[in-house]
């Protein structure tokens, strides 16, 4: 079904966007291109100073994100903005860029398409535009980080909305899918789905609110970046580690653990039920407190930073995938 491809197509290249994003966090390549929607006055980037046309940057606006940074727009000149150009963080910016181009065609396609659908007909229009406007509202919301000077508070909502989309294009997945006999007709105690769709629910709130504190984590990472005088990134998380954020973070993983592993002990030991779910949860839970081990305790590695943010989309999809799942068992052997 064609609303279902292009769900999947929409989420993959959400996920995918994401990894990308991070990438460019970590690497501080967030003003790579110092303007939306061309790079350095150019619809193809530069890779080499020369190539690039002062008379068509803004100087004022490089003056107001030095005022933002603290440092005085006077000394701010043609000379000094052509000195930060960086051709690495040039052209990883645009790659963001380039990435989003299938999240928006996908999300367009998929909206018009909607009307298509056969089954959940009305839940899978309303989403699939909802989240086309989501698209359109964070791409709005990247030019203003670029224009914010990266500002923090936009960052993180720029990450929130990212988080309501996955969830969105998952739902679509389902609803959209062949209807799974053997799993819509299996077994299971209502009371004991009533306490899993509750812990699986508060599992999923846990993950969103930790994926929010962490965009904020690596918003002071890279605030600490730019004053960290040359300090190696093996030092950083004892510094990180002084900070509330950090606390809050650190300490918060734990119910993640606690639900991820009780949702996986009561399917595995009071239910029938064969579903990869549970255990993909739990898995990527202890993964992930394992990469934040390594960069609190040894280095604040980029290649880890990159690998926790994309694994914490992926799990956020695999988690209301479940919480669907787990809802509708039972429910599609009455439709069908």
């Amino acid at each position: 079904m064609i609303v279902n491809r292009l769900a999947w197509i929409t989420l993959i290249s959400l996920i995918i966007l994401v990894v990308v994003g991070a990438t460019v966090r970590v690497t501080g390549s967030g003003l790579g291109c110092p303007d939306w929607p061309t790079c350095w006055g150019c619809l193809i980037p530069p890779t080499h100073v020369d190539q690039i046309d002062v008379d068509k940057l803004d100087l004022e606006k490089f003056k107001r994100h030095a005022v933002k940074k603290g440092i005085d727009p006077d000394t701010i000149t043609r000379e000094t903005v052509l000195d930060s150009f960086d051709p690495v963080h040039t052209w990883i910016e645009f790659g963001n860029r380039l990435t989003s181009l299938p999240l928006g065609i996908s999300s367009l396609l998929l909206a018009f398409f909607s009307f298509t659908a056969k089954r959940h007909r009305g839940w899978i229009i309303l989403l699939s535009w909802l989240g086309l406007i989501d698209v359109i509202g964070n791409a709005i919301m990247g030019a203003l980080v670029v224009r914010s000077g990266l500002q923090p508070g936009i960052i993180t909502l720029h990450m929130g909305l990212a988080f309501l989309l996955i969830s969105m294009m998952v739902s679509v997945v389902f609803l959209s899918r062949p209807i799974d006999a053997a799993a819509a007709s299996s077994k299971i105690d209502p009371k004991l789905k009533k306490q899993l769709l509750f812990v699986s629910i508060l599992f999923f709130a846990f993950l969103f609110c930790e994926g929010l504190m962490g965009s904020q984590l690596r918003e002071q990472t890279d605030e600490f970046a730019k004053v960290a005088d040359g300090l190696a990134r093996d030092q950083w998380a004892d510094k990180l580690g002084e900070t509330w954020i950090y606390k809050v973070h650190r300490s918060f993983s734990w119910s993640l653990l606690i639900t991820a592993g009780l949702i996986f002990y009561w399917v595995k030991k009071k239910t029938q039920l064969q579903l990869p779910e549970p255990k993909l949860i739990l898995a990527m839970v202890v993964s992930m407190m394992f990469m934040g081990i390594i960069l609190a305790h040894i280095s604040v590695y980029q290649v880890v930073q990159v690998l926790h943010v994309g694994m914490t989309a992926v799990l956020l999809a695999v988690t209301w995938h479940w919480i669907m799942r787990l809802y509708s068992l039972g429910l599609d052997a009455k439709q069908s």
